[in-house]
């Protein structure tokens, strides 16, 4: 077995993909009284661009404390979705079209998604929120969304049983038409917590 093909590889980058949750859901979210998941669909299908900061805690059953970094991530409609990690190390993942690239110093690994079918399903689904298609998105998450549109949560259980393995739940949290935060519980008991901050697209 390859790095590129291990469970933990795997993890990692869908781990690091759900960043691009954040950037679907910062943008306009109608406030309406009839506020719910469809309403909220239609807000995310308006995004084309957007620019975030974030800091991410993971929190892992053999450390003893979480682990941080911070960056910046980017998104541009319909499919290139980035993740620039500044600090502890620089770092970059670029997702355009079907391909993904992965860059650690002059390291570089470009992978296919047709050669790694879990790992597409799981992008599919980001490109079903972006695309603010609840259909798509159902596909690959059973959904959930509770609070008001001033403090609400989104949660996604996913469905298939290989997905399950990897993780539990995803709960995204905002106030009226930003999202403060995204919290991953992994199968195994990690977690990671990211907080975000919108910025001027550049």
């Amino acid at each position: 077995m390859t790095l590129l093909s291990s469970p933990a590889f795997s993890l990692r980058v869908m781990r690091h993909l759900l960043v691009a949750l954040t950037l679907m859901l910062v943008p306009v979210i109608s406030h309406t009284a009839e506020w719910d998941i469809d309403q909220l669909m239609r807000g995310l299908a308006q995004a084309h661009t957007d620019h975030a900061s974030f800091v991410e805690k993971k929190s892992i059953a053999m450390l003893d404390k979480p682990v941080e970094s911070s960056g910046e991530l980017f998104y541009t409609a319909p499919d290139h979705l980035e993740k620039r990690t500044l600090k502890p190390k620089p770092e970059s993942m670029i997702l355009d079209h079907d391909t993904l690239v992965i860059e650690r110093g002059r390291q570089q690994h470009r992978l296919p998604l047709q050669d790694y079918p879990e790992l597409a399903a799981f992008i599919d689904s980001i490109r079903g929120t972006l695309a603010g298609d609840r259909k798509a998105l159902e596909r690959n998450y059973r959904l959930s969304l509770d609070g008001t549109v001033e403090h609400w949560t989104l949660q996604l259980l996913p469905v298939d049983e290989k997905m399950q393995a990897v993780v539990k739940r995803i709960r995204i949290a905002g106030m009226r038409d930003a999202v403060r935060s995204v919290e991953i519980t992994q199968a195994d008991g990690d977690s990671s917590l990211m907080l975000i901050e919108k910025l001027a697209t550049p």
